[in-house]
C-alpha cells in the first residue's frame, strides 16, 4: 500500500519529520517498507517565462529564446520545440541541472547549438518523469506549458510549482488488516499512534429526483458469496480530466489518472479501501444487474482485452444475457467508461474473499480490487463508499446523481464482541496498565467498551478473541513501554517421534559416508522416462503445478530417485571421481477424491566411485545399517518379482537388485542402476541407488533398546557347507537355518559361496559359521548336534545337501 503523505494530511495532522512518522507507525503495527519523495531526481529545474523567441539563424526548425528564471538577466536557451511562444511559463533546466532521459537521470550543462549559446534546456513532461495523464492539457512530444492549475512564480522549484513533491510511504499490510489498505484506515492508525484528531467527515450529496427502480434492477443469486450490492445512477455524464489535486493523490499512490469517472472509483478504493466499478448503462442489457455464478461455457473479455473462460464456481456480475464483470476482480470490455458515455451505474459491493482469491488465481489476474477483497472486507462500508463516489461526482461537476440507491443486503447486523477482562490482558502481556487507560486506547481505535464487552468497529474483521484485544492495547500503549521480565516457566519443546526417527536415519547415513542433499520437490515429467518407469505406472499420476517456473519444474515428484540421480549425474558431468549422497524428502501421491496429495517421507541413497571400490554389497551393507539403526531384526532381502510394489524396479539392473522386507512389509528397494538409465544420465561407471519408505519402516522399527547382560556361558560353533541349486537365494538358506536352530542361535555368518570344478553345473556351494549359546547353561554337544540335524533336515526341503 502506497500512502501519499499529502493525502494523509487531509484527515490527520502529521506535521513531523518523516523518519519520526515511519518509526512511530511501524512500532504501532503498521510496518513501513520504505519511503521516498516524488521527483527527487530533478535538480536545479525551475519555472521560467519566455520573454522573447526568435528563429535560429542557422536552423530551419530551432528557436532562440530568452527566458526569465528569476535571476535578473534572462537566460538564453535554444530549443527545437514548435509549441513554445512568447510569455509561456515553462520548466527550465538550468546549467548543471538533472532531468530524465529515457527514464534515467542525465546532467544538463551549457553549450552551443549550431553556433548559438544555450545555457540550459526547456523541459517536456517526460523529462520531468511525468506524462499527459498527469497533465491532460499538455502535449506529449512538446515542451510542457504550465497551466493555471500550477504555481507560475518565476524561479520557483518546478516540483513545488506543479505539485510533484509529495512523499510516498510504502506499507506492508498484513492479510488480517484489510482496513489498512486505505488512506482513511492508515489515518486512523496515525491518529491513534500519535494522539492526533481524526478528521473524516461523513460524505453527503444533494442528488436529483428519479425513480431508480425503473432504471436499474439488482438481484443477488448467491448470498453466500455476495452479502451486499448497492447500485447508484449518474445521469448526464460529463467525461473529462480530474482536477489536479485528485490526479496528484492518485499518482502518489501508484495509480495512473485516466478520466474523472474512472479516477473517482480509484480514488474511493484508495480512500476507503472499498473497490468500486462504474458501468456504462447502455451496455447493461435489460438494465439488470445479476450477481450469480458463471454458467458452463461462458466467457468474458475483460478490460485488458483478453478473452477468459469462466468456470461455474466463479462469481460474476451479469446483465440479462451475459457476464459484464468478474466479481471483485475486473470489469468486462464493454463495461468501462467511454468518451460518449451518458449514464453511469456505480457499483459498491462486498464479495467473499476466498472466492475472489480463487477466481483471480485461476484467471491469472491479480488486481488492486482482488488484493483488497481477498483479505476479507465487511459489507457495512459499502454505503459510505458509494456515498463518497456520488459526492465526488457533484464536487467535480461530472453529472447528476439520482438521489436514491438500489440495493440488496444480506449482511449480519450483530456487531462482533469480545469479553473485556483487564486483569487477563495485564497477565497476558505482563503489564500493569490501568483499566481506564485500556478503555482510552480502545476508544481511540473506535472500539466501544460497555457491559463487560469490547465491541469492534465493523471494519475490524480481525478481532475474534481476548488476545486480539490485548494486542490492540499493547501496540498503542507502546511495546517499548512494556517492562522487561524474565521468562516464566520452562520451555518444553521437543521433537516429535517422527522427527526423532528421521534425524536418526540422517545421522546413520552420514556415519556411512553419505552427504546430505536437498532438491526441489517439483520435477519434469520427462524424468519418469529417464528411469524407465512403465507407461501404466501409478507414479506417472502426478500433481500438476498451475504456474510452474518451466517444464522442468511442472509436476510434484512421486518418486525421489530422479531427484537423487540428477545430483549424481551432475557430479559425474563435473568429473568428480566419486559421489556419495542421500536425501530424506517427501513424495507427493495424489489421492482420488481428495484435493491434496499425501506426502510420505522417503530416504533416497545414491553413489558411484570411478575407482571401482564399490559394488552391490557395498549398498546392501548400507541398507543393512539403516535397518539396524531402526532396530529391525531379521530383515529379509530378495530379488524383485512381479509382486514387487516398487515401480522403480524398472530403473535397476535385473540381476543386481533386491527388495528389503521388514515384518513382512516391503520397506525399500536397492541395487545397481540399469545400463539404459545410466546412459540417460550420462553415467559411465556403475552407479547404485536405494529407496527406503520411511513411514513403513517406522511402523516396524524397534526403537526401545533392551539391555542384554554379557553371556555367562560359552558359545558353541559349527561350520556348515551345503550344495544347492544356483537359483536358491543365500538369504533363503539363512532364513531356514535361523528357524531350525531356534532360541539358542546367536548368529549366522556367511563364509563362502563357491562355484568350481568339484561342484556340478547349475549348483553352488554355500558355507556358514553358526554360533549357538544358551543363557541358562553351557550347551552340550548333544544339544548342538540336534540343532544341526534340524538344520540339515530343513535345508534338504529346499534341495540343499550336505557337502
Amino acid at each position: 500500500m502506497d500512502l501519499s503523505m499529502r493525502w494523509l494530511a487531509d484527515y490527520v495532522d502529521c506535521d513531523m519529520p518523516i523518519k519520526d512518522f515511519v518509526s512511530g507507525v511501524t512500532l504501532s503495527g503498521s510496518k513501513v517498507e520504505c519511503y521516498g519523495e516524488e521527483g527527487d531526481y530533478l535538480e536545479n529545474v525551475v519555472v521560467g517565462q519566455v520573454r522573447e523567441i526568435v528563429p535560429h539563424p542557422n536552423s530551419d526548425h530551432m528557436f532562440i529564446t530568452q527566458v526569465d528564471v528569476g535571476e535578473g538577466e534572462p537566460v538564453q536557451i535554444v530549443t527545437g520545440a514548435q509549441n513554445v511562444k512568447k510569455d509561456d511559463f515553462v520548466p527550465v533546466a538550468k546549467h548543471k541541472s538533472t532531468v530524465l532521459h529515457d527514464g534515467k537521470p542525465v546532467k544538463i550543462t551549457k553549450g552551443k547549438l549550431r553556433g548559438e549559446a544555450s545555457n540550459g534546456m526547456l523541459c517536456s513532461l517526460s523529462e520531468l518523469g511525468l506524462n499527459v495523464h498527469d497533465f491532460p492539457y499538455a502535449i506529449e512530444d512538446g515542451i510542457f506549458i504550465l497551466g493555471e492549475d500550477c504555481d507560475r512564480t518565476v524561479g520557483k522549484d518546478i516540483r513545488e510549482a506543479i505539485g510533484f513533491n509529495d512523499t510516498t510511504v510504502e506499507f506492508e499490510i498484513t492479510s488480517n488488516r484489510p482496513d489498512c489498505m486505505s488512506v482513511i484506515g492508515l489515518a486512523r492508525e496515525t491518529a491513534a499512534t500519535f494522539g492526533k484528531e481524526l478528521k473524516v467527515k461523513k460524505p453527503e450529496f444533494k442528488g436529483i429526483d428519479g425513480d431508480i427502480s425503473s432504471m436499474l434492477k439488482v438481484k443477488i443469486h448467491n448470498t453466500d458469496l455476495c452479502k451486499r450490492y448497492i447500485g447508484a445512477i449518474v445521469k448526464n455524464v460529463k467525461i473529462g480530466p480530474s482536477p489536479r489535486w485528485m490526479r496528484e493523490r492518485l499518482r502518489a499512490s501508484g495509480v495512473r489518472p485516466i478520466n474523472n469517472f474512472v479516477d473517482i472509483t480509484n480514488f474511493v478504493m484508495l480512500e476507503y479501501g472499498r473497490p468500486m466499478h462504474a458501468f456504462d448503462l447502455r451496455y447493461v442489457e435489460g438494465a439488470e444487474i445479476n450477481v450469480r455464478n458463471a454458467r458452463a461455457g461462458e466467457t468474458i473479455t475483460t478490460l485488458d482485452g483478453v478473452e477468459r473462460a469462466l468456470s461455474e464456481e466463479m462469481l460474476v456480475i451479469a446483465d440479462a444475457k451475459k457476464p459484464v464483470a468478474v466479481a471483485g476482480v475486473m470489469g468486462g470490455e464493454y463495461s468501462g467508461i467511454m468518451d460518449d458515455t451518458q449514464t453511469v451505474v456505480f457499483e459498491s459491493a462486498c464479495f467473499d474473499g476466498a472466492s475472489v482469491a480463487t477466481t483471480a488465481k485461476k484467471l491469472g489476474m491479480r488486481t488492486d480490487a482482488s488484493s483488497r477483497y481477498d483479505k476479507g472486507l465487511d459489507p457495512h462500508e459499502c454505503y459510505e463508499a458509494i456515498m463518497r463516489a456520488c459526492e465526488l461526482v457533484e464536487e467535480l461537476g461530472a453529472g447528476e446523481v439520482v438521489r436514491d440507491f438500489v440495493e440488496e443486503n444480506y449482511q449480519s447486523e450483530e456487531p462482533p464482541k469480545v469479553v473485556f477482562d483487564s486483569a487477563w490482558i495485564n497477565g497476558f502481556l505482563g503489564t500493569d496498565i490501568p483499566e481506564s487507560e485500556m478503555v482510552r486506547i480502545l476508544e481511540k481505535l473506535e472500539f466501544t467498551v460497555k457491559d463487560g464487552y469490547v465491541y469492534a468497529p465493523w471494519f475490524r474483521v480481525d478481532i475474534g478473541n481476548k488476545s486480539d484485544i490485548a494486542e490492540e492495547v499493547a501496540r498503542i500503549y507502546g511495546y517499548n513501554e512494556i517492562p522487561d521480565t524474565i521468562i516464566r516457566g520452562i520451555a518444553r519443546a521437543q521433537r516429535t517421534p517422527k522427527q526423532k526417527f528421521e534425524l536418526m536415519l540422517k545421522k546413520a547415513a552420514v556415519a556411512m559416508g553419505l552427504n546430505e542433499i536437498e532438491t526441489f520437490s517439483f520435477i519434469s515429467p520427462k524424468y519418469f522416462d529417464k528411469i524407465r518407469l512403465p507407461e501404466d505406472s501409478k507414479l506417472r499420476n502426478t500433481v500438476t503445478i498451475m504456474n510452474p517456473l518451466g517444464e522442468d519444474t511442472s509436476v510434484m515428484r512421486t518418486t525421489i530417485l530422479p531427484s537423487v540421480l540428477e545430483v549424481i549425474g551432475r557430479n559425474y558431468s563435473y568429473r568428480n571421481p566419486e559421489c556419495y549422497v542421500f536425501e530424506l524428502g517427501n513424495e507427493y501421491i495424489p489421492v482420488t477424491g481428495e484435493a491434496l496429495p499425501t506426502e510420505p517421507a522417503r530416504l533416497g541413497i545414491g553413489f558411484y566411485d570411478t575407482g571401482d571400490s564399490v559394488d552391490f554389497y557395498t549398498l546392501k551393507g548400507m541398507v543393512e545399517g539403516i535397518m539396524r539403526t531402526a532396530g529391525v531384526e531379521n530383515a529379509e532381502y530378495s530379488r524383485p518379482d512381479s509382486s514387487c510394489t516398487f515401480d522403480e524396479v524398472s530403473a535397476l539392473h535385473p540381476g543386481r537388485s533386491a527388495v528389503v522386507k521388514a515384518g513382512g512389509t516391503e520397506v525399500g528397494i536397492f541395487g545397481e542402476l540399469h545400463p539404459a538409465v545410466m546412459e540417460n544420465y550420462g553415467l559411465e561407471c556403475r552407479t547404485y541407488v536405494a529407496k527406503i519408505n520411511v513411514p513403513e519402516l517406522m511402523e516396524v522399527a524397534k526403537l526401545t533398546r533392551t539391555y542384554r547382560p554379557l553371556p555367562k556361558f560359552p558359545a558353541t560353533t559349527r561350520d556348515l557347507s551345503v550344495v544347492c541349486d544356483e537359483s536358491v537365494p543365500v538369504a533363503e538358506l539363512e532364513k531356514v537355518i535361523r528357524k531350525a536352530v531356534g532360541g539358542i542361535l546367536e548368529k549366522v555368518n556367511l563364509l563362502d559361496v563357491y562355484r568350481g570344478e568339484q561342484i556340478a553345473e547349475g549348483k553352488k556351494s554355500v558355507s556358514y559359521s553358526i554360533s549357538m549359546r544358551s543363557l541358562e547353561c553351557t550347551l552340550t554337544d548333544e544339544q548342538a548336534d540336534k540343532a544341526m540335524e534340524r538344520v540339515i533336515r530343513d535345508l534338504s526341503e529346499l534341495g540343499a545337501e550336505l557337502r
